[in-house]
């Protein structure tokens, strides 16, 4: 997932705003899908727009791998990066904040706030680590459906919308809380991945892994396997992307003379944006909250034994739209494209939409008028 563009916040109509975070803590036992438990937990979240009477006017946006509860607006008028999808929520935007009640929330596990692999345990006064449960997708729903229903009293969502490993929890609402939800809108995702996808984990694992400062995850906080950390974003940053986007972006340009004086510094643009992609992500995510996610994307398996993903599909209510594009190759088209004929197959009321970008899997963060158009005519 790409960072936001830098944006001057306040100098369009339509924005969002100064925005706060808050921290939803459950003081009641969570146990995890693989029957280890959690005394309690915390999610960080954020909210925009207002609930109205009815209370049936919430959308609950569900972040990527990278992502977190920060998805409009600004905390600060000095901030220069809005939240990752400040382009899509805000008055008059396609999730427009003027009709809508939008709740974003850090997933569980995370490291943005919410409980995860570097809160402290309150049985040894550590950091979990390793400790902490193996998490899956379904657990961070269930999470979600705590903040939803005890710290806002919400029994509906309007919608469930996200992209990646956000159109993966979109998926796993509809299904495991199908009285709730009336619209689901995934898109840039799977109902399991492939083998690609799970090889290119598994190699930024072992970079995390294989760097001596991870020290089997027991690492202080602000340290740790930065350089493997960094290895193994710079790799996924590339399937976040396509060969045409990087073509456009940077071709064969090079950086100065000045900058590359020997054989291993950056020559060229394009290993200049790598390095610098991989380095700022060492400043704000943990290297264990990375291995924890990216197995939870690779266990994530919708089709179950059966291999039968329309029998998954059974209790889905919710209308659905799924949108693939063209040039992500992390979560090619066809995969979009099952989810939607699943459905379908399961007398479900569901659409797929394909939109033409040249950008890569992160082609539904981007700036898009055909994405703008088809998630606002949904939402209508």
């Amino acid at each position: 997932m790409q960072e936001p563009e830098q944006v001057d916040t306040f100098a369009h109509s339509g924005e969002v705003g100064l925005v706060e975070w808050h921290d939803f803590v459950s003081s009641r036992p969570f146990t995890f899908v693989n029957g280890e438990t959690l005394p309690g937990f915390r999610l960080r979240y954020e909210t925009y727009g207002k609930l109205n009477a009815a209370r049936d006017n919430a959308i609950l946006i569900c972040h990527a791998l990278s992502g977190d509860h920060h998805c409009a607006g600004v905390h600060s008028i000095r901030d220069r990066k809005p939240g990752w999808w400040n382009n899509m929520i805000g008055p008059g935007k396609p999730i427009d904040t003027n009709r809508f009640f939008v709740i974003c929330s850090n997933c569980l596990g995370g490291c943005q706030g919410s409980t995860g692999p570097t809160s402290i345990n309150p049985e040894t006064g550590h950091a979990y680590h390793l400790d902490f449960p193996v998490v899956t997708i379904a657990d961070m729903v269930r999470a979600q459906h705590r903040l939803l229903t005890e710290e806002l009293g919400l029994d509906q969502l309007f919608a469930v919308v996200g992209g990646s490993m956000g159109g993966m929890q979109v998926l796993e609402w509809g299904v495991r809380y199908p009285e709730m939800v009336r619209r689901l809108l995934p898109m840039a995702t799977t109902a399991r991945q492939n083998a690609q996808a799970i090889a290119f984990n598994e190699v930024g694992r072992l970079a995390i892994v294989q760097d001596p400062n991870w020290n089997n995850g027991a690492y202080p906080q602000g340290h740790g396997p930065h350089v493997g950390l960094a290895v193994a974003r710079m790799m996924a940053h590339i399937t976040y992307l396509s060969d045409t986007g990087l073509d456009q972006k940077f071709g064969r340009e090079r950086v100065s003379r000045a900058a590359a004086r020997t054989l291993f510094d950056a020559e060229f643009q394009v290993e200049s944006y790598l390095r610098y992609q991989g380095q700022s992500f060492t400043n704000r995510f943990d290297a264990n909250t990375y291995l924890y996610f990216t197995k939870a994307l690779d266990r994530f398996d919708l089709y179950g034994e059966s291999g039968r993903l329309e029998e998954t599909f059974a209790p889905v209510q919710a209308r659905t739209l799924v949108i693939g594009f063209t040039s992500d190759w992390l979560f090619p088209p066809r995969q979009n494209r099952d989810i939607a004929l699943a459905l379908l197959r399961a007398g479900k009321q569901a659409s797929y939409a394909e939109i033409d970008l040249p950008l890569g899997h992160d082609s539904f963060l981007v700036h898009a008028p055909e994405l703008y158009d088809l998630v606002e005519r949904f939402l209508l």
